[in-house]
């Protein structure tokens, strides 16, 4: 595993065009593909479903990683596990019976994820950190791409690795908003394991490039 993986949003790639999209990110030097489903009721946004994951898996061999932005996901998330995801993570907020829901993604045979919120307390993690492969920690609100990375945020990263170690020091930290080459140096001092980042990626003219400096290559 490379030290650190980036995983571009298709939420800023062309939808005209996914398969095509999803086909460059290999070869543009991605490790993952970050699918971000948003349900209009959790997020003030829509986005796709199942049937996006299922017709884009066959055109790439990257790690989908799928980024429940909805609300009550224990509801769907073994249709995700079927579309074709490797990894599934919902947010700590939309769900009230968490440990279920991790049992669920587990068996299903898929990694699972929790993500919490700019405004949702770290430490919050820690009873679930164990049953965890990933803690997802947004740098900006849910619901939509292209916005700025949230001052302070650095420190929540920071704090979210150092339980990673302590409690699941199996598991990765991912950070989700805002991610530049402008800023990916500090983040990932911070202990991110990965990256998102949407418009960074999909609006540059040479995407390996772009790929290549947010690793930091």
């Amino acid at each position: 595993m490379k030290s650190t993986l980036i995983a571009p949003s298709i939420l800023s790639g062309d939808f005209a065009n996914m398969g095509r999209e999803v086909e460059g990110l290999k070869s543009a030097g991605a490790d993952w593909v970050h699918i971000d489903v948003m349900d209009g009721i959790f997020v003030p946004n829509i986005t796709f479903g199942f049937k996006m994951i299922s017709d884009i898996r066959p055109h790439s061999d990257l790690t989908f990683d799928t980024h429940l932005m909805i609300d009550k996901p224990s509801r769907y998330v073994e249709r995700f596990v079927k579309a074709g995801s490797q990894y599934v993570t919902f947010h700590l907020e939309a769900e009230p019976d968490v440990d279920g829901t991790i049992a669920i993604i587990k068996a299903a045979g898929c990694k699972c994820g929790l993500a919490i919120n700019p405004d949702t307390d770290v430490d919050k993690l820690i009873p679930y950190l164990d049953k965890l492969d990933m803690a997802l920690i947004m740098t900006v609100f849910p619901g939509f791409g292209g916005q700025r990375f949230i001052d302070g945020s650095l420190e929540r990263i920071a704090r979210a690795k150092a339980l990673v170690k302590r409690y699941a020091p199996h598991a990765l930290v991912e950070v989700d908003g805002g991610v530049t080459a402008d800023n990916a140096a500090e983040i990932i001092s911070a202990g991110a394991d990965v990256l998102v980042a949407g418009s960074a990626v999909f609006n540059a003219d040479d995407r390996a490039a772009a790929v290549a400096r947010i690793r930091g290559e």
